[in-house]
């Protein structure tokens, strides 16, 4: 006797074949059909959504995301999370592209789309984790990001630096600011986060140190020369910043911002048409001196000077056995300004 199969009332292989293929694609099992569905809260839209994950995130990361979850709600807010196709995804990304604001470093708005969906999967994540949709369901994690360009940056060489520090102690409304800063960056090799997060009671005067606030919620004690320290104390007295407040201050005491950064560069770029042409900015700064750290002093404390962690996944677990320490670090600073250091 041949038995047959189960087969309900006009469903076909085919269609029993193609049932089976959207359960696997949706990670279900048909038993999974028969149970009892738990309870799913109702699916937001972006609008909804997104004031949402903004407040859980880092300062850093909505710093980073936020002018693109602004897009993402003037073109999506009323839709639903789970609504947007990859292609639909592909589509947005390829529209603020196009329609990105040109800087000076802009390179086709290859990083615009980078950012823009590094923000929609921080978004899809969090939903992920609230039960708002299940990771088969997650559009962004189908879309991959723009290959990122080798960049442009190199080392200055010395004459140029002086050319542009130069330009920045004879020009512009307050050249003691602007001084302090490319020497900030310059002996530390410090982002302009890090710079900008300074707070005078981050100085340690005693052993010529200063505590560094970057991405990632990172912290690190950096030398500095006693010099740029005194500079800096006497910075902070004179411009009335507060203990727990920013360091770096206008002269009306008001703190600086970014902004500062984009005058200084756009003014030097004025008075050095090769800064303009080849885009020089802060970070330049620091390719500059870690470079010139790693040719004197080795890989190891080229590495700790930039503040790079062991779980940075540039060079493998090799990093764990060569960990520079801080008076290794003090002694390439050393080197690097000429002058003596208290933990050198």
């Amino acid at each position: 006797m041949t038995t047959h199969q189960h087969q309900p009332p006009g469903a076909t292989q085919a269609d029993l074949d193609a049932a089976r293929l959207l359960l696997a694609r949706l990670g279900l099992s048909a038993e999974d059909l028969l149970a009892t569905p738990a309870h799913r809260p109702p699916v937001p839209t972006f609008a909804e959504y997104i004031p949402t994950v903004s407040a859980a995130v880092t300062d850093g990361t909505r710093r980073v995301y936020r002018s693109y979850w602004n897009r993402i709600e003037d073109h999506w807010g009323h839709r639903r999370l789970d609504e947007p196709t990859p292609s639909e995804i592909k589509q947005l990304v390829e529209h603020i592209k196009t329609h990105v604001i040109a800087r000076r470093n802009a390179r086709g708005g290859r990083s615009a789309g980078e950012h823009l969906i590094a923000a929609l999967r921080c978004l899809y994540r969090h939903a992920e984790n609230d039960g708002l949709i299940t990771p088969a369901n997650n559009p962004a994690s189908k879309v991959a990001k723009p290959r990122r360009l080798p960049s442009t940056r190199r080392a200055v060489t010395d004459t140029r630096l002086a050319e542009i520090n130069h330009i920045a102690a004879t020009t512009g409304n307050d050249p003691a600011l602007d001084t302090l800063i490319l020497r900030l960056h310059t002996e530390t090799a410090c982002r302009r986060g890090g710079a900008l997060n300074l707070r005078p009671q981050d100085l340690d005067p005693t052993q010529s140190l200063i505590l560094l606030r970057e991405k990632g919620e990172t912290h690190r004690w950096q030398p500095v020369s006693p010099t740029l320290m005194t500079h800096l104390q006497h910075h902070a007295e004179q411009r009335g910043a507060p203990r727990t407040g920013q360091l770096l201050r206008y002269t009306n005491g008001q703190p600086i911002t970014t902004r500062r950064y984009d005058h200084l560069w756009n003014r030097i770029g004025s008075h050095l048409p090769w800064v303009a042409t080849q885009q020089i900015s802060t970070h330049w700064l620091r390719h500059t001196t870690l470079t010139w750290v790693e040719r004197n002093y080795g890989y190891a404390i080229a590495r700790a000077y930039a503040g790079h962690t062991d779980n940075a996944g540039d060079a493998g677990t090799t990093t764990t056995y060569i960990r520079a320490t801080i008076q290794e670090i003090a002694t390439a600073l050393t080197g690097l300004t000429g002058e003596p250091h208290p933990l050198a």
